[in-house]
């Protein structure tokens, strides 16, 4: 009995696809033992000691046991589709696979997507030529999110599971931001503008350091655009999320002044063993320093990497009780 309508189609899938005809065959033979078994019941499974033989010319098909042809009659047409179904099932992984591939390339760039479906909390988007999962974990916490809309969204990884790959998305991760300044600013497209550090309180405020290879290019004014129109437009991605722009420094008493804007510093003491630093700004800018639950301040350690104490000029002993009321906002 010969399926050579399998070895022809085999031989020009594997081109095609990328299929290992190898694999096939694996994979067929597994099969059709197991259509032999469905068919015969009475045999043990687990024991059943079968094997199924292809000829690699001819396409002919043998179920053997102990070295016996065992092969039914009529077995050639359960031999043809079992075939056709392992060679579709392999296209599909390949194809999957492929995709799989093509996104892992993708991992750290934005791509546009609308929502398929919510799964509790998880959302389902439609990335183009396949779904990606935006968990809980990389949401906005202040989003809210609705089957048909339309975002854009980082490609975080791309995982293996037994099921098959996941491609997994963000809005939550901090390169998201690098990505979306890059797609407003050709500056950072280009590389004449870095980003050197982010600080993220996702949908409420994010603090960015950027630098400039060019001396006569301001990095913070590149960012901002004529008018704000390009940190506006990464804003307006955002639902709103503040973002302060500073120029990095490489001295740190100014890298430190600038990281606690909008806030006007008076001064800067540096405790270098300790990596921390004593900030003190004018009574009226006491507030704004400190910021929203401590936001800014937080934020501005997290950006420069220093530990950072805030006092007003001969304010020292209310910094404590101010710290205290915005907690209790």
């Amino acid at each position: 009995m010969a399926i050579t309508e399998f070895t022809a189609a085999l031989n020009q899938v594997a081109s095609e696809r990328n299929i290992k005809p190898e694999e096939v065959i694996s994979t067929l033979k597994e099969a059709l033992v197991a259509a032999y078994l469905k068919d015969n019941p009475e045999i043990d499974e687990e024991n059943h000691g079968l094997i199924a033989d292809i000829d690699p010319e001819s396409g002919e098909v043998k179920i053997m046991k102990g070295g016996k042809d065992i092969t039914p009659a009529g077995f050639g047409r359960i031999a043809s589709q079992t075939a056709k179904q392992v060679i579709l099932q392999k296209i599909r992984e390949a194809e999957k696979d492929s995709i799989a591939n093509e996104y892992r390339e993708l991992i750290d760039t934005i791509v546009q997507g609308y929502i398929f479906r919510i799964d509790n909390d998880t959302v389902i988007m439609d990335i183009g030529k396949t779904q990606g999962i935006l968990p809980i974990s990389e949401q906005i916490p202040s989003e809210r999110y609705s089957v048909n809309q339309k975002y854009k969204v980082l490609v975080k990884d791309v995982t293996d599971e037994a099921s098959g790959s996941s491609i997994i998305l963000s809005r939550r991760d901090p390169q998201f931001i690098k990505e979306l300044f890059a797609q407003e600013v050709p500056e950072i497209a280009s590389g004449v503008v870095t980003i050197e550090n982010i600080a993220r309180e996702a949908g409420e405020r994010t603090k960015i350091a950027v630098a400039s290879k060019e001396p006569k290019i301001d990095p913070s004014g590149a960012c901002i655009g004529q008018r704000g129109v390009r940190v506006q437009a990464v804003t307006d991605e955002l639902n709103g999320e503040k973002i302060d722009i500073i120029n990095h420094s490489p001295d740190v008493d100014k890298f430190i002044a600038a990281s606690l804007a909008p806030a006007q510093v008076v001064d800067v003491i540096l405790n270098h063993e300790e990596k921390s630093a004593s900030v003190h700004v004018e009574e009226g800018q006491l507030s704004l320093a400190i910021g929203n639950h401590g936001q800014n301040a937080r934020l501005a350690a997290k950006l420069t990497g220093w530990r950072i104490n805030i006092a007003g000029s001969d304010l020292d002993e209310k910094v404590d009780e101010k710290i205290e009321e915005n907690e209790a906002e």
